[in-house]
């Protein structure tokens, strides 16, 4: 039976998944954990969602060697699969009670575990919205320190330290997206991470520029920039927003959101390239050369999204395309619609 002060310890662990700054909420997690059970230090591992690799997002106790060899070699032992497969977290201590390798038997615990001091350890696998995330390892220089009482409690918190580990937890969450929009991150290097239970945006499925124009608005070091684009047969009002980089996710990715829309007040896509044009200032002979047509047919363009858009001049239809993001831009000419 859990103490009064397991319970509470249980509770603020659950308390801190509402945290945005998931780094020191982790942290925080790992000392709520000492509180309430037996350890000399733990550590809390997040899986890159795209190496898989593990990587670290807080920890106490443990040297960096030590640290190392949990997110990078503790995989490749048998004894990872055993904690992958086994709903009740193992422990060094009952192992013996669980199908499998024994641990006191291998290799990692005789040339990595022992050596360290630590006579018993638990570890964890961490699961969030039925995805794999993450480990939580503990260990006690105590031997026979977790009995079956202490896996359960452990058990019970480990939701909760997936939603911390879970480096997509919160990405859908920070920007305020409806849950049926479609929405992916995008790394520096181009990689693209699907975010649980969205479907990816169709702007980064299909070819035609899009992918320019991400890098553009990537080197600008912009906060949001927002904007219509053609595909899937319709348009799409699409924001790119700088998402926080934390453990498990690259520097500066990138969150592109989509919601299929209309063109608002009826504009046709020609008259919102020439407004987009516009709104950077160029007049209509630029334009007319830019997009292959004669200033009269510019004029007219100008003179339909004006009436279409109940503005009284050129000036005021620029600065509503700009407030309310209907613009198509090309990468050259981005840079002055980035929101920072």
């Amino acid at each position: 039976m859990p103490s009064h002060h397991q319970i509470a310890a249980a509770a603020r662990i659950g308390m801190l998944t509402r945290e945005r700054d998931t780094t020191s909420a982790s942290a925080q997690a790992l000392r709520e954990l000492a509180r309430a059970l037996p350890l000399d230090a733990a550590t809390l591992l997040t899986i890159d969602p795209l190496t898989g690799s593990h990587v670290q997002v807080a920890s106490i106790g443990y040297t960096a060697a030590a640290s190392q060899a949990l997110a990078g070699e503790f995989v490749a032992t048998p004894w990872y699969r055993n904690v992958v497969r086994l709903e009740l977290p193992p422990s060094i201590s009952e192992d013996a009670q669980d199908a499998g390798p024994r641990f006191r038997h291998g290799w990692f615990y005789a040339e990595r575990v022992r050596p360290a001091g630590f006579r018993d350890g638990v570890t964890g696998a961490l699961r969030h919205r039925g995805r794999l995330v993450g480990l939580v390892h503990l260990s006690t220089e105590s031997a026979d320190a977790y009995d079956t009482d202490a896996r359960r409690l452990l058990a019970s918190v480990m939701p909760a330290l997936a939603a911390l580990a879970d480096p997509l937890a919160h990405a859908g969450d920070l920007h305020g997206l409806a849950m049926e929009d479609a929405a992916s991150l995008v790394t520096g290097d181009g990689g693209v991470i699907d975010l649980p239970g969205r479907d990816r945006p169709r702007v980064l499925r299909e070819e035609g520029g899009f992918h320019a124009l991400l890098d553009a608005f990537t080197g600008t070091g912009g906060r949001r920039l927002r904007l219509l684009w053609p595909a899937g047969g319709g348009w799409q009002r699409v924001v790119l927003h700088r998402h926080p980089a934390g453990p498990g996710l690259t520097s500066d990715p990138v969150l592109v959101h989509e919601t299929p829309t209309e063109l608002p007040y009826g504009l046709s896509p020609r008259e919102l390239e020439v407004l987009t044009r516009a709104a950077t200032g160029q007049t209509n002979q630029a334009i007319a050369q830019a997009l292959f047509l004669s200033p009269r047919t510019v004029h007219s363009h100008v003179e339909h999204l004006l009436r279409k858009t109940g503005c009284a001049s050129r000036a005021q239809a620029t600065a509503l395309a700009v407030r309310d993001g209907l613009l198509r831009p090309d990468p050259d000419h981005l840079a002055r619609f980035v929101e920072r």
